[in-house]
């Protein structure tokens, strides 16, 4: 095959070298060649990020009949190392807030649920010290790691028994007493000194590694060869760290993507640029060589659980011709904690409904307000969105939820979707063919805002360009098209004909009638075009051509009824009749 001028030398290279590989730009291709390169007889061990990832090597490896490559995570050696030569016992969904404050008979000092918020940040500790380079957990400082005020100023009252109790639960784990996690058996295997037998090895998305993965790999008499994007770090908050900035090897660029256009390449750029807000940012250079016009996939992305599961709500009751859709990651991890803890669990509890609820962790609250004061002093993000959730829709929820599942297809029928849903984190390496950017990422402006406003040294300048890389990531997910909020673009970014700008109202309200309620009684409003107007700035005008075009666009790739309407300054019912009109449905489906 032919390859570009940066891939044959990156094939043809010797000695330990880093690869700064931007989104797109095959990656996987040159790692193959790299490895056809190299003697017939050479041991080659390729780490993947993930399972999928690893599934996705084996049968790419095996097509390119290179016997000589293994295919491994850090996880699955650790586990052949440790797990099978101890006879240790996994607990793969690792333990509950409740579970350890029960296996360590925990103790508060008569506040309120303080059991729990201990063993929530002895979790936590413990996750910390896994993830670390680090001999002992005393080695370490848990406070440094925690940000909130209150749940700082709780877990500085309680530290020392913190550390006593968390060198207490791994000393268990250690023992094979309680099953371990997989964190406990990787900390197991990088403190054992593995020497690994293999004349080269290649680390793969080396920009989210774990100080006791790089730990080992640095460790190796191998030929290393680290792969990564600067720009795609985003898992900080599991204590990653950029393997490609600790290491003085010889670096490589792959700055030619064979995704998307130039446009969306243009688009990553002036993203990236955000960071002169935070640091002297060296500007990165890509090329744009993507070609495909389809929209077979289609997928709306978000940030956080709550934007997508909110934008799922809007599809399945607004966008009534949708029949499948499907959630990257299992559809329950959406609608469930990562202690356990699901919506109903929630709802049970903002309706004083107790009895019902199952969890142990929520049961033993009193109200709402007792669980959002454990989420301020744990900083349970997941737990914080789903309180939201609640919120906004109350016992609606069952009814939604329901409606999601019935339309979700499995992982086999993925092909069926419509349109696909998911989080950045969950759609790490994926592609689509056109997607919707939700509008809950960081915004330019608040960058503005947080430089103005805030003293640097209270600025938490690696979380915020993070931030910035979940954004980027987003956006080069597409191979075509980007449906993307105008307050998420960049300023003066110029138009084009794959990035369509989304309006944004400041109100999600809308009028979709001319009636209100006075005093229990419907009445006429007194001038229903005013009303609307106030929310519909364009309510009532005349479509034009090139505005049926664009409406066109939309419905084709999948946007909802909800979004044109804020896009069009319409109503929700006026989209609906121009679909209508346009023939839309019959059209395209």
């Amino acid at each position: 095959m032919d390859l570009t001028k940066q891939q044959y030398d990156i094939v043809n290279s010797t000695g330990n070298i880093k690869i700064n590989a931007v989104a797109g730009s095959g990656k996987t291709t040159t790692i193959i060649e790299y490895a056809k390169a190299r003697p017939k007889n050479s041991k080659i061990l390729y780490l993947a990020f993930n399972k999928s990832v690893k599934l996705e090597a084996t049968k790419k490896f095996k097509e390119k009949s290179l016997s000589n490559v293994k295919v491994e995570t850090a996880h699955s050696l650790a586990y052949k190392n440790i797990v099978f030569q101890n006879n240790y016992k996994v607990r793969h969904q690792g333990y509950k807030t409740h579970e350890i404050a029960d296996l360590l008979k925990l103790k508060g000092n008569g506040e309120k649920l303080a059991e729990f918020i201990i063993a929530n940040h002895i979790n936590k500790f413990i996750t910390y010290f896994c993830n670390s380079d680090k001999q002992k957990i005393q080695d370490l400082d848990y406070r440094e790691v925690v940000s909130d005020k209150k749940a700082k100023t709780f877990v500085t009252t309680f530290y020392n028994y913190i550390e006593q109790q968390s060198r207490l639960l791994l000393s268990k784990m250690d023992k094979g007493e309680i099953e371990i996690t997989h964190d406990f058996y990787l900390k197991k295997f990088q403190l054992s000194n593995p020497q690994l037998d293999y004349d080269y090895i290649l680390f793969d998305e080396g920009q989210d590694a774990s100080p006791a993965m790089l730990d080992i790999f640095f460790k190796q008499k191998a030929t290393k060869v680290i792969v990564g994007d600067s720009h795609q770090q985003i898992y900080g908050w599991r204590h990653a760290v950029n393997s490609l900035e600790k290491t003085d090897f010889k670096t490589f660029q792959l700055s030619t993507s064979f995704r998307f256009s130039q446009d969306i390449a243009n688009l990553g750029m002036e993203i990236l640029k955000w960071k002169n807000y935070l640091f002297e940012y060296e500007p990165v250079d890509i090329t744009g060589k993507g070609t495909t016009k389809e929209h077979k996939t289609k997928a709306v992305l978000a940030r956080t659980n709550l934007g997508l599961l909110l934008k799922a709500i809007e599809y399945v009751t607004e966008k009534k011709k949708i029949k499948h859709i499907y959630f990257e990651g299992n559809i329950n991890s959406y609608t469930y904690a990562d202690e356990g803890a699901s919506l109903y669990d929630i709802l049970n509890l903002y309706n004083g409904e107790n009895r019902l609820i199952k969890d142990k962790l929520i049961k033993a609250m009193k109200d709402l307000d007792e669980l959002k004061e454990y989420i301020e002093k744990t900083e349970d993000v997941q737990l914080s969105l789903m309180v939201e959730i609640v919120k906004e829709y109350g016992n609606e929820i069952s009814n939604i939820i329901k409606k999601i599942k019935d339309k979700h297809v499995d992982n086999d029928e993925k092909e069926k979707a419509e349109m696909i849903f998911s989080t950045v984190h969950r759609c790490k390496g994926m592609e689509y063919d056109a997607i919707q950017i939700v509008n809950d990422f960081i915004t330019e402006e608040k960058l503005e805002k947080i430089k103005k406003e805030i003293k640097k040294e209270d600025i938490n300048l690696s979380k915020l360009n993070e931030e910035i890389n979940l954004l980027y990531v987003a956006i080069t997910r597409t191979r075509n098209s980007i449906h993307i909020p105008e307050t998420l673009l960049p300023k003066d970014f110029p138009s084009s004909s794959f990035i369509h700008k989304m309006r944004v109202e400041t109100t999600d309200e809308n009028i979709e009638n001319e009636n209100i309620t006075i005093n229990g009684i419907v009445e006429k409003i007194a001038n229903p075009y005013e009303q609307i107007r106030e929310k519909h700035k364009d309510a009532y005008k005349p479509w034009t051509t090139e505005l049926d075009d664009e409406l066109t666009v939309m419905y084709c790739e999948g946007v909802n009824v909800r979004d044109m309407s804020k896009h069009f300054g319409r109503t929700k019912g006026a989209i609906r009749s121009r679909i209508k009109k346009l023939e839309l449905e019959e059209l395209y489906g």
